[in-house]
C-alpha cells in the first residue's frame, strides 16, 4: 500500500506562497486518514455480522424443519440398546414346487416392562392380565414392585395387542422390533415344515431358529445371509397336498382310524409330491412334544410317514416275486404248491384264505397267498433275501430330508433264519417306515432303479444303481396290476386311470410284547398308471375298522384301498393326468371306419 505523506512538500510551499499556515494542510490529511480508516473498518464489520447472520439463520432453518419431520412422524418408543453381536433376523422364504409360499417372515413386535419407570405398576399390571388372559395379574405386580430392572412380557404380540398396550399409556411398557416365523396354509404339511422359534434374543431383535422339519434341516441355508431373497424350493404341490390331506382325514374319520399317513413320489426323480400325517397340528402354534413315558405315536408332532416304523404285511410280498424271477428260479407262469399250513418247527404258516392246492406266480401275489411267497423265499435263501432288501433301503434310515427322518430306523431281526426270511416275504419280523416302502415301489414303477425319495424340487430323472432287470421290473407291474383287476384291491379301480398295487394287513404289535387279535396297520401300495408308472402312493391307516357290515372288517382291501381310489381319483387330474378311457362295447352295435 503506498502511504500518502502528511505534509506534501508541493502543497507546503504553494501555502507558503500563500501566506496560510502549511501546519493546517497536515491536519487535513491526518482527518482524511482516520475518516477512511473508520470506513475500511465499519465494512469489515457489516460483513462479520452478514456472514454470522447467515449462519444463524441456516442453524434454525434445520433445527425447524428437523422438529417439522419429528411432529409429522408416528411416534416411536425408546429401544433399550446393549452392546454386542449383532443378531441376524431375515430368514429365507420356503415355497413349494410352483413357487406359493410354505413359510416366510412376518414382522411383528415383542413386550417388556422397565419397573424402574412404571408410573403405576398395579395398574399396568391389571391392563396387562387383561389384555393377555393367560398372564397372572399376581405375578406381574410381583415383578413390577420389585427389584427387577427388566421383565419379559410377550415375546411377540399382534398389531391389535399392541396398540391395547399402547392404550394404557405407562412409559415403562416398552415394544420391541420381532420378526417371527409365519405359515400362511396353516396346519397345511405341518410335518414337512416342523417349526421355528426364537433363539438369541435382545429387545430389539430376534433370531428365528429351525425346531423341526426343514426348517431345521435346512437351518443354516435359511439364516445363510448370501441366499437372501432366495428361497428354499421343495418337491411338494401345494394343491396336490392340500387334496390329499383332505381326502386322508376323511378316509380316516370314516374307517375309524387313530392315525393315517400317505406318501405320493415321483418314480423317476424320487420328488415327494405329497406327504400327509394325521393327526397334524398348526406350525404357527407347534405344542409342546409329549413327557417322558407317553406314547410318542399318540402325538400330533409324531411323523407317521418317515419316524413310523411298521410291519407292513403283504405288501412285501412283490419283492420275494421279482428276486426270485430276477434270480431265474421262477417266473410269473411258475407253479407254486401252496398247500398248508406250512411248518416249521413249531410255527404254521397258513393263508387267510383256501386258494387250492397250487398257484401260479403271478396268481400267488393277486390272491395273496403267504404259503407261496414264503416257498419262495425259501427257494431265495435268508443271505441274498437281506441282500435285496438292503438295496431297496430297508437297512437304513428313512432316505429324506427332515430331521425326524433319521429316527425311523428299520428293525430288522436279530437272527435272519430260514423261518425270518419267510415270515419277512410276507411281510411280517421286519418294520419299515411307509417311505422306505415307496421308495421301494418306486423301483419296480421306475423299470428296476433304486431312487432316494427327496423333499427337494429336481430336475430330470435321478436314477441311482439298478436293483432289478427293466424284464423284471415290468412282469412285477403286471402281476400289481392283476391284484386290482383280480385280487384284494379291486376296490382300488379309478376310472381312467390303470392303477397297480398291493395290499397289506399287518397285526398291531402290543407294547409289551404280542400283537393285538382285533388291531391292524392297513396299507396299500400302489402304482399309477400302470402301463407307464410315473406315481407311487402309499396309504397307511392306523388300527382302521370299517362297521357298514354285521362285523367289523379291518384289512387292507376295505380300509387302505377305497381311501387310496378316491386319492388317486382326486389327485391325478391336479397332476396333469389325462384318464384314459376305454371305449364299451355296446349290444347290437357294430364300429366302423368312415374311410
Amino acid at each position: 500500500m503506498i502511504r500518502t505523506p502528511l505534509r506534501p512538500l508541493a502543497r507546503i510551499l504553494s501555502a507558503r506562497d500563500r501566506g496560510e499556515n502549511p501546519d493546517a494542510i497536515e491536519r487535513e490529511n491526518i482527518r482524511r486518514r482516520h475518516e477512511d480508516m473508520q470506513d475500511r473498518s465499519r465494512a469489515r464489520a457489516e460483513g462479520r455480522l452478514l456472514v454470522l447472520g447467515l449462519f444463524f439463520f441456516c442453524a434454525f432453518t434445520v433445527v425447524g424443519a428437523r422438529m417439522g419431520v419429528i411432529a409429522t412422524a408416528e411416534p416411536a418408543e425408546p429401544l433399550a440398546n446393549a452392546g454386542g453381536t449383532p443378531i441376524a433376523a431375515q430368514r429365507g422364504d420356503i415355497v413349494d414346487r410352483n413357487g406359493h409360499i410354505l413359510a416366510t417372515n412376518f414382522e411383528t413386535h415383542s413386550l417388556y416392562a422397565q419397573p424402574p419407570i412404571l408410573i403405576d405398576p398395579e395398574a399396568a399390571a391389571k391392563g396387562l392380565a387383561r389384555i393377555f388372559p393367560d398372564l397372572s395379574e399376581e405375578r406381574l405386580i410381583k415383578d413390577f414392585t420389585g427389584k427387577r430392572k427388566f421383565v419379559w412380557i410377550k415375546k411377540k404380540i399382534s398389531p391389535e395387542q399392541k396398540q391395547a398396550v399402547h392404550d394404557l399409556g405407562d412409559p415403562g411398557l416398552l415394544f420391541g422390533a420381532r420378526e417371527m416365523r409365519l405359515y400362511p396354509n396353516g396346519p397345511l404339511a405341518a410335518h414337512v415344515m416342523g417349526g421355528a422359534s426364537f433363539g438369541k434374543e435382545a429387545v430389539n431383535a430376534a433370531e428365528v431358529i429351525g425346531t423341526a422339519g426343514v426348517e431345521k434341516q435346512f437351518d443354516t441355508y435359511l439364516r445363510d445371509p448370501a441366499n437372501a431373497g432366495k428361497p428354499l424350493q421343495l418337491s411338494l404341490d401345494l394343491t396336490v397336498q392340500a387334496a390329499a390331506e383332505r381326502v386322508l382325514y376323511g378316509g380316516m374319520k370314516i374307517m375309524n382310524a387313530k392315525g393315517a399317513a400317505s406318501i405320493l413320489m415321483d418314480v423317476h426323480t424320487g420328488e415327494v409330491i405329497s406327504v400327509v400325517s394325521l393327526p397334524d397340528f398348526d406350525p404357527n402354534d407347534r405344542p409342546r412334544p409329549p413327557t417322558s413315558g407317553f406314547d410318542p405315536s399318540v402325538s400330533p408332532l409324531f411323523n407317521r410317514a418317515v419316524q413310523g416304523v411298521y410291519e407292513l404285511g403283504s405288501t412285501f410280498k412283490i419283492f420275494a416275486a421279482a428276486q426270485a424271477m430276477e434270480l431265474g428260479l421262477v417266473t410269473p407262469e411258475t407253479i407254486i404248491d401252496i398247500r398248508g399250513p406250512l411248518r416249521w418247527g413249531k410255527f404254521r404258516i397258513s393263508d387267510f384264505h383256501y386258494y387250492g392246492k397250487e398257484l401260479s406266480v403271478t396268481k400267488v401275489i393277486a390272491k395273496s397267498s403267504n404259503i407261496g411267497t414264503a416257498r419262495m423265499a425259501q427257494q431265495i435263501g435268508a443271505e441274498r433275501q437281506q441282500k435285496f432288501l438292503s438295496a431297496l433301503g430297508f437297512f437304513d434310515a428313512t432316505p429324506f430330508e427332515i430331521v425326524e427322518a433319521s429316527g425311523g430306523k428299520p428293525l430288522l431281526p436279530p437272527n435272519w433264519s430260514e423261518l425270518s426270511a419267510m415270515t419277512i416275504s410276507y411281510g411280517h419280523g421286519l418294520s419299515a417306515s411307509p417311505m422306505h416302502l415307496a421308495a421301494a415301489y418306486a423301483a419296480i414303477a421306475n423299470g428296476g432303479h433304486y431312487v432316494a425319495p427327496t423333499i427337494l424340487r429336481k430336475e430330470g430323472p435321478q436314477y441311482g444303481p439298478r436293483v432289478m432287470s427293466e424284464e423284471v421290473a415290468k412282469a412285477s407291474r403286471t402281476m400289481l396290476r392283476q391284484v386290482v383287476t383280480e385280487g384284494s384291491a379291486s376296490m382300488g379301480e379309478v376310472p381312467g386311470y390303470a392303477v397297480a398295487g398291493k395290499t397289506g394287513t399287518a397285526d398291531k404289535p402290543k407294547p409289551r410284547g404280542g400283537y393285538y387279535e382285533d388291531k391292524v396297520i392297513a396299507t396299500f401300495a400302489t402304482m399309477f398308471p400302470a402301463h407307464d408308472p410315473r406315481y407311487v402312493l402309499v396309504v397307511t391307516l392306523d388300527e382302521p375298522s370299517e362297521n357298514s357290515g354285521s362285523e367289523p372288517r379291518r384289512t387292507a382291501g376295505w380300509t387302505a384301498v377305497p381311501v387310496a381310489a378316491e386319492l388317486i381319483g382326486r389327485i391325478a387330474p391336479l397332476l396333469g393326468l389325462r384318464p384314459d378311457v376305454e371305449p364299451k362295447v355296446l349290444a347290437g352295435v357294430t364300429l366302423t371306419s368312415s374311410n
